[in-house]
């Protein structure tokens, strides 16, 4: 109420109005108290099952185990690619702290080189924060062991025991079988696979380690451990163990393929041998090579560079990327060619040297000529004028046709990344390629493998098992099921005789490839040899005589080339071989026959490789490191080189 115009407060107003707000504070309390009831149930009885998992994830660690991978072997068993359980050490880069003291110290522990701490720093710039940075693998025992027990001041360091790759020929299987890595962030990206960046894990990164990933990969296993909340193993759980994958056979034979890969030598070159009953790739050399366990272990920058900076191309598969002319192997199928086209093989030629083709002059490797010749001594002798005269006579169009019909330019199912096919050239394709027609000068070049014509090495051996069996295999390199059935070559019996015949007496009979005749008594191999220019020769040069190879620099050398079979009367292997701008230096013949005479008397090729590599250096594994440590020690002239004694030590 109020009095003379003020307001009068009783004891009634001031308990009504403390009642009043008494009530309003009460309920707001009530309100807060049934909201967080409310919760508090919503909590307990709703989502149960989710906290309840969170809490568990956080007790319980769960980590993938990397299935093992499959192996790859050879058409016995042999292994080729297999799996050794190692000790390693990785880098998470999400827990790291100190990147440099971290660093710093494992390389302390590891002895780790300069060399590999730049990998690792770049490995690590690159990688996503869930991405593993391989630190070090193969570790021994005491290495290991140094990392392990100073885990509390190496944060983001995880040290693991599992299996790594391991190639027991390596560089010799190097182009076969290719390496393994770690996936890449961006192969993460886009499986969104948690086994991709599990420590230790690997996927195939070149060749059939590649192509033959999800046969090989097999599937993770798993395993709970519970931890305290920093982290700490308290007791494993459970694991469920890993499924490994499956072993792939391949028709390689092992000891052949490693033969093959050593008696190439120094050169740079390949080798392809195959089974002429059904199509089995036996070899596949291609040298030099890159060690596909040094890509498996972590490749250093210096022996990156070393490979990379190669004139010899070791990270080139010669074999199925390599494209070289043909040169005079194609002499025996354009024979069968002239035979199909009606020539007769008593046909004769005069070769003087030369092939007069409007103003241009085509040259015989025989200066002087040969003479009269006909097929069986045309080629024998490797007559340049014979298949000139013969091919402008016939046109190139129906060759053309015979080097596809047994092989040359044609695409192989192989379970390969990539291959280059070349090309056998005609007047369709010119005219389609360059919108011009064919020439006689084209012909002319086309009749002894060069000009337009290109081939890989698969592509001759497939061609000489095809002349010598007179079935079309296809090459075949997964020994997963019997071979396909073959059809019969569509050429005559009789004209594969008369070619027969002339191969042979190309090796066995005063011909060019005297030096491709086997050393094992009672079994001959017939064969073409092959010159393949890699430069135009010019007159003037001729006529003040053609340089040497060894007064010209390695990549302007002429190429040598070799296919053959054998037995020469009952073809079984096939054989080409083919060695880069080594002119006539080192010639393909000689390898070829002791590759082949490895199939025949195995002891007899061994030890004459022996002594071969004992003027060449060593093996391949040791004249690799010897210059391994000569690139280092002219890149890095001020550092020490270590000792080979000390290196295998560690």
């Amino acid at each position: 109420m109020k009095l003379f115009g003020k307001r009068v407060i009783t004891d009634a107003t001031q308990g009504f109005v403390f009642t009043r707000r008494a009530l309003v504070l009460g309920a707001a309390q009530g309100g807060v108290g049934l909201l967080l009831a409310g919760r508090m149930a919503w909590l307990s009885v709703v989502e149960n099952e989710r906290y309840s998992l969170l809490s568990e994830s956080n007790r319980v660690n769960l980590t993938l185990v990397p299935p093992r991978r499959g192996w790859i072997v050879d058409r016995t068993g042999k292994p080729i690619a297999i799996n050794r359980t190692d000790f390693r050490v990785d880098l998470i880069p999400e827990r790291l702290t100190d990147r440099d003291k971290t660093l710093a110290a494992v390389q302390r522990l590891l002895a780790l080189s300069d060399d590999e701490m730049q990998r690792i720093r770049e490995e690590l710039d690159g990688a996503a924060g869930f991405q593993p940075v391989q630190i070090a693998e193969n570790l021994d025992w005491n290495r290991y062991a140094a990392v392990s027990v100073r885990l509390n001041d190496l944060p983001g360091i995880m040290p693991g025991r599992g299996f790594s790759r391991f190639y027991p020929d390596g560089a010799a299987v190097g182009h076969l079988v290719g390496y393994v890595g770690p996936a890449s962030a961006a192969e993460y990206e886009k499986a969104k696979d948690p086994l991709l960046i599990t420590p230790g894990f690997k996927v195939g990164k070149e060749g059939l380690e590649k192509t033959l990933e999800p046969a090989l990969r097999g599937k993770p296993g798993a395993k709970r451990v519970e931890v305290t909340a920093h982290g700490k193993i308290v007791r494993e759980l459970t694991t469920r163990p890993d499924i490994s994958g499956g072993t792939v056979r391949l028709t390689i034979d092992a000891g052949l393929q490693a033969y093959a890969a050593r008696r190439l030598g120094t050169a740079s070159g390949s080798v392809v041998v195959i089974d002429c009953a059904n199509g089995d790739i036996l070899a596949m050399a291609s040298m030099p090579a890159y060690d596909p366990n040094s890509f498996s272990d972590g490749i250093s920058h210096d022996e990156w560079d070393m490979l990379s900076q190669d004139d010899h191309l070791p990270l080139l598969n010669k074999v199925l990327q390599g494209l070289y002319p043909p040169g005079s192997t194609v002499k025996p199928m354009n024979a069968l060619a002239l035979l199909e086209a009606g020539v007769g093989p008593q046909e004769t030629v005069l070769c003087t040297g030369a092939y007069r083709v409007g103003s241009g002059l085509f040259h015989c490797h025989k200066r002087g000529g040969h003479g009269m010749v006909d097929m069986r001594r045309a080629v024998a002798q490797s007559c340049d004028v014979y298949f000139y005269h013969m091919a402008r006579r016939l046109g190139y169009d129906p060759i053309a046709r015979m080097a596809r019909l047994v092989g040359l330019g044609e695409r192989y199912d192989l379970p390969v990344a990539s291959q280059r096919y070349g090309t056998v050239p005609d007047s369709a394709w010119k005219k389609a390629k360059y919108n011009r027609d064919w020439t006689a000068a084209d012909t002319v070049n086309a009749s002894i493998g060069q000009g337009y014509m290109l081939t890989n090495p698969l592509q001759l051996a497939v061609m000489a098992a095809r002349i010598g069996s007179g079935r079309m295999f296809a090459p075949r390199l997964l020994a997963t099921s019997a071979p396909p059935a073959a059809a019969t070559l569509p050429v005559p019996a009789e004209h594969l005789a008369i070619v027969h015949d002339a191969m042979d007496a190309v090796v066995n009979g005063g011909g060019t490839g005297g030096r491709a005749r086997l050393q094992v008594p009672g079994v001959l191999m017939a064969g073409k040899t092959g010159t393949a220019q890699v430069r135009r020769i010019t007159l003037a040069e001729r006529r003040t005589g053609v340089l040497g190879d060894a007064a010209l620099p390695f990549r302007l050398r002429d190429h040598s080339l070799f296919i053959g079979f054998a037995p020469a009367d009952v073809p079984r292997y096939a054989v080409s071989c083919i060695l880069e701008h080594s002119g006539h230096i080192v010639t393909a013949a000689p390898i070829a026959s002791d590759v082949v005479s490895y199939l025949f008397d195995k002891d007899k090729a061994l030890a004459r490789l022996e002594r071969l590599e004992a003027e060449w250096g060593g093996t391949i594994a040791q004249r690799m490191a010897a210059q391994a440590r000569a690139f280092r020690a002219a890149r890095h002239p001020a550092a020490a080189v270590p000792d080979p004694a000390e290196e295998d030590a560690r």
